[in-house]
């Protein structure tokens, strides 16, 4: 296989660029931090302007008060359910005085053998302990906005240090889980360059982290941050920042997600009968029903087996559609000054914003089912700075779970800003709807009809000054965008059955995710021209690219 190498982007910034670079070095753990304690400080740091958040100085700040609720919250619930569990009998006998002939309980041999003072004594100790323990990882867990880089220090004993640049800055999440919105509180992410590189600052206020969530974006963008910030009140009482968040917390609740940072409104609006009929009609279905056709010829020989087997399997396959369909509720997406918007989530409510040039590759698929009703879905990869192993990853990947031609041409419109009128003729008529009678798409030759038998016409690619389109699939269709400012390097790959044939595979590599970006059974000689030109036109993009500071 050859490759051609790209040089080195001239902004250099940007760890999305088509340039080969050294490993992203978006965050990073160190060892101690300096001697000098975490200290809130009230105000901007001296020389600085006043900025949108407090908390965007410069200077170090501590997080909420109530984070060490949400992060230890955990440990309190296992010691309530095991005094619960050991309460059980009494609490069977005080509401159900029927059950009288019940096994003495751990309360039981307390009493008898004078215990029950030690046994509070150990109790509150390990309380205290516990509430020493969350307030000290509170006080030194702080962060630091400046206008170069996030910083997160947290840890008593193992001091760790991570810092995010912000020229690398992929993305900003904010996550609301169930019951931090019942307090108020929301927690941020800043998406890294880089395997398991994001900077988590969890937990905040809501409006603190949608004030944080602008300023990072906003100095990741090249702009300076408006002069409209005041500064904090950090006198503030625990009691008060409790109500306060609390308050909040179920205001929000009643009124819903607060948008008030997106310019426009939605530009997609999903019913609640297509989201469901989506899940009805899609693969996971039809597994299902192949497991009750087997379950039902079993239950003639044998019955045994089911107990272990058929409540399970219902159970999760439930759990998988009240999960997808919880997800794809209160969905929004929409453009704003710095990127698109998705939010998504009815419980746990995820906002995301994506800047621009951070959209590596994007694919609108179609599933067989869903071709009468002319249901797509949207795709893109983009980094998540997560860990390899962190199943949560592909949920950020589907930015338009189900929509209709329109609702797919919006939300393409904002994520490939940069295709002409020409090239949109190319994705939509001839990419996602064709093959037409006057194709002007590569495809698989006539001799090599074996190796695509469904869909020889219609597997194809196409190269346009801004993207390279791959075009696939008779059953289930789908059209990879690559934009070229984004595409790494290109190559070709070609077996033995393919030499004989004379056909290759081409494939664009980009950051690594859900979308195709690979194309086979392509004429070599074609494929051969497609990658030549592809090269030229990848220089010439990363050249004349600066997406990485869209305001700069």
């Amino acid at each position: 296989m050859t490759e051609p190498r790209l040089p080195d982007d001239p902004a250099g910034a940007d760890a999305s660029v088509p340039a080969v670079e050294p490993p992203p070095q978006a965050a990073s753990s160190a060892g101690p931090a300096p001697s000098s304690g975490p200290a809130a400080s009230p105000g901007p740091a001296p020389g600085r302007p006043l900025v949108r958040s407090p908390f965007s100085d410069g200077a170090w700040h501590r997080l909420h008060p109530l984070t060490p609720l949400l992060r230890g919250g955990l440990t309190l619930v296992v010691i309530v359910g095991l005094i619960v569990a050991n309460l059980r009998e009494r609490l069977l006998e005080l509401f159900f005085p029927a059950f009288t002939d019940l096994p003495p309980d751990p309360v039981d041999y307390l009493f008898a053998n004078n215990l029950l003072l030690i046994a509070g004594g150990v109790a509150l100790g390990v309380l205290v302990v516990l509430l020493v323990l969350f307030r000290l990882s509170w006080r030194f867990h702080t962060l630091r906005i400046g206008d170069d880089d996030v910083e997160v220090r947290s840890g008593v004993l193992f001091r760790t240090h991570r810092r995010a640049p912000l020229d690398r800055v992929q993305g900003v999440n904010l996550t609301r889980p169930m019951i931090a919105r019942l307090l108020g509180l929301a927690k941020l992410e800043v998406v890294g360059a880089g395997l398991d590189a994001n900077v988590k600052l969890e937990y905040l206020s809501g409006k603190d982290a949608e004030a944080i969530r602008g300023d990072i974006l906003r100095l990741a963008s090249g702009r300076r941050l408006a002069e409209t910030g005041t500064a904090a009140d950090e006198r503030s009482s625990l009691v008060r920042h409790a109500a306060a968040a609390v308050g909040s917390g179920l205001q929000g609740i009643v009124d819903g997600e607060d948008l008030s940072d997106a310019e426009p409104a939605s530009i997609v609006r999903i019913p609640i009968g297509r989201l469901v009929a989506s899940r009805v009609l899609s693969g996971s279905t039809l597994v299902l029903i192949a497991f009750v056709v087997g379950i039902a010829i079993a239950a003639s020989v044998s019955t045994l087996w089911l107990l272990f087997t058929v409540v399970p399997m219902f159970l999760a396959f439930g759990a998988y559609y009240v999960r997808s369909i919880a997800r794809g509720l209160r969905y929004s997406i929409a453009p704003t000054a710095d990127g698109v918007r998705v939010t998504f989530g009815l419980f746990t409510t995820v906002s995301e914003i994506v800047p621009p040039g951070r959209v590596h590759a994007i694919e609108v698929r179609q599933p067989l089912m869903w071709r009468p009703f002319g249901w797509w879905s949207v795709s893109v990869n983009r980094l998540s700075g997560r860990s390899s192993t962190d199943t949560s990853t592909d949920q950020f990947a589907a930015v338009l779970p189900i929509g209709t031609r329109d609702d797919v041409e919006r939300v393409l419109r904002i994520l490939a800003p940069t295709l002409s009128g020409a090239e949109w003729t190319l994705v939509f008529r001839d990419g996602i709807l064709g093959p037409m009678d006057d194709d002007p798409y590569v495809t698989t030759p006539r001799r090599a009809r074996l190796l695509r038998p469904l869909s020889w016409r219609r597997n194809g690619a196409r190269l346009t000054p801004d993207a390279l389109l791959l075009r696939r699939g008779f059953v289930w269709r789908s059209l990879s965008v690559i934009p070229l400012a984004r595409l790494q390097s290109v190559g070709l790959r070609q077996g033995p059955l393919a030499r004989a044939l004379r056909t290759t595979t081409l494939t664009g590599h980009v950051i690594a995710g859900v979308v195709h970006t690979s194309l086979g059974a392509l004429d070599r000689d074609d494929a051969l021209a497609l990658f030549e030109n592809t090269s030229r036109a990848t220089i010439s993009a990363a050249a004349g690219d600066r997406s990485h500071r869209w305001a700069g």
